[in-house]
């Protein structure tokens, strides 16, 4: 029981902390709230009032009954002005036909000193007002706060950070009482600003306004994601299965508010894991793989090969890999970024020689993995038939259509000499890609006899035979036709190393004749 005077005729009973034995008339003299509830009561007894949700619990009522008290006076600093605000707004103490002074009126007025806080002190507010929402109704006195703290960052290192001291001790321009030496150690050694560890205090409703503030403030996006990444890793450390699932939640919707280049491909999979873990709902799952895969170009294939989910028989997350993949061709344009897409064809394409020897990978998703990619993503299909032939190696029980669809991916025009050459050998591919490789491969041949013989004037033997070549359907006579072809280019190719070491050997003979030359005697006039 705490008596503010003798002879009082109010008992307030604060969120049940404790009960105040206070005079009516004070306090209905400066409170609408009080006015409306008991100023017209003619009773003598005693009345008492119950408040259930009073912000700020008994000690902001005792800081607003001794203003009343007080009348209309007390000292207002940076430790007490929330409070004192959000009380007062509860108890309507705005002005009145009174005249009585207007606390909420004072506490936004003194907030304009604010600028000249510490840093420390700014964080204290901050921390008022976390403590006081959903208290805090007025978004005056937070957004103030939030700009002087943002503005704060916006300035230069040197200037912002609160170890940022000129040679005279008293000219420090923030507080560091609340950080340690340590701490500023630990920041420096991971390379992150100063002051990620200062926010981390912050719960998930605060940090949303956080960086709504800093983003309508056009704070450095890249510096944004970097915190959230660093916030969210930090919370979920050891933290309950509901409180992983709620960070999670407002984090992801934090990121889609950034630009896609400031994002971290490996932070962004770890959230994912995190995700997944606290059984997120699919409307969020969604947003986070949208967010991965528009940086899936900065991912490596440890990434990508995430379990397969609980109760499926092969052995990675293939439906996974193809919505990032997918989330990727729709975010990034990849029309107009052709060095992105290659960089994803070529993690594509390791991704395939992980799969293909899964036993229990069925031959619709391997097709799919396989044309989830435009054709011009890549300049060589080598790996891809490296892929093939694993995948057919383990499922050698295919029929022939099957194994035809699959092979229907493989764009020969786009196979080395040597996986031709293996193709056309290789008796696990059906029949008609076999034939269809020779026939490449014997085109590719003919190309480069015509380039070389254009070269070479000396060579109508070779020409001859080359004219009398034509494409066949049959599969032995291609063989036989390209080992003939193999063998001319070789013939062809020795030639021309023979006539270049003899055009060598030529110029050799000739140097000391031309150094031991001696000039003609000049003719006498």
């Amino acid at each position: 029981m705490n008596n503010m005077e003798g002879c009082c005729d109010l008992e307030v009973d604060v969120n049940g902390e404790e009960t105040f034995m206070v005079h009516k008339k004070i306090l209905v003299s400066f409170s609408g709230l009080f006015s409306k509830l008991i100023g017209n009561s003619r009773s003598t007894r005693k009345l008492k009032v119950i408040f259930k949700d009073f912000p700020g619990g008994a000690e902001g009522f005792e800081l607003v009954a001794r203003f009343c008290y007080n009348n209309g006076r007390t000292a207002i600093i940076h430790s007490n002005i929330l409070l004192l605000n959000c009380a007062a707004n509860f108890l309507g103490m705005e002005s009145n036909a009174s005249s009585q002074p207007n606390l909420i009126e004072q506490t936004e007025k003194s907030l304009e000193g604010s600028i000249f806080w510490t840093w420390s002190e700014l964080l204290e507010a901050l921390k008022q007002c976390q403590d006081l929402l959903p208290a805090t109704k007025s978004s005056v006195m937070l957004q103030n706060i939030l700009d002087c703290l943002i503005g704060r960052l916006a300035l230069p290192s040197v200037v912002a950070s609160p170890f940022a001291c000129s040679s005279d001790n008293s000219s420090c321009k923030f507080s560091c009482d609340t950080i340690s030496t340590d701490s500023q150690l630990k920041n420096n050694s991971s390379q992150l600003p100063w002051w990620f560890e200062d926010f981390l205090f912050l719960n998930v409703d605060m940090i949303d306004k956080v960086i709504k503030t800093m983003v309508s403030q056009k704070f450095d996006q890249a510096i944004n994601s970097k915190f959230l990444f660093y916030y969210h890793k930090s919370r979920c450390l050891g933290a309950a299965p509901a409180e992983k699932h709620k960070t999670t939640k407002v984090v992801v919707t934090l990121l889609c508010l950034l630009d896609r280049s400031s994002l971290c491909c490996k932070g962004l999979f770890e959230i994912y894991r995190v995700a997944l873990g606290s059984k997120i709902s699919k409307f969020y799952k969604n947003k986070i793989e949208s967010l991965m895969g528009s940086q899936l170009d900065q991912a490596t294939i440890d990434y990508l090969l995430a379990p397969s989910p609980h109760g499926r028989d092969y052995s990675y997350d293939v439906n996974l890999v193809l919505r990032l993949v997918q989330a990727f061709l729709i975010e990034c344009s990849c029309l107009s970024s052709t060095t992105r897409l290659k960089k994803v064809a070529n993690l594509m394409d390791l991704y395939l020689g992980e799969v293909a020897p899964d036993s229990h990978l069925k031959p619709s998703k391997f097709m799919a993995l396989l044309l989830v990619l435009p054709d011009y993503a890549r300049e060589s299909d080598d790996h891809i038939y490296k892929a093939m032939d694993l995948f057919l190696e383990v499922h050698a029980g295919l029929c022939e259509e099957e194994r035809a669809s699959i092979c229907c991916a493989l764009n020969h025009e786009k196979l080395s000499p040597e996986a031709l050459k293996d193709l056309s050998r290789n008796s696990k591919f059906p029949s008609e890609t076999v034939e269809r490789a020779l026939i490449t491969e014997q085109s590719k041949i003919k190309r480069l006899l015509h380039e070389n013989l254009s070269k070479e004037k000396d060579a109508e033997q070779i020409l001859l035979y080359n004219k009398k070549l034509h494409l066949s359907s049959d599969t032995e006579k291609l063989r036989a036709d390209l080992q003939g072809m193999h063998w001319k280019v070789m013939e062809l190719e020795k030639v021309r190393g023979t006539m270049q070491t003899h055009m060598k050997n030529m110029m050799r003979s000739r140097l000391p004749i031309l150094s031991n030359a001696r000039s003609l005697p000049k003719l006498c006039s």
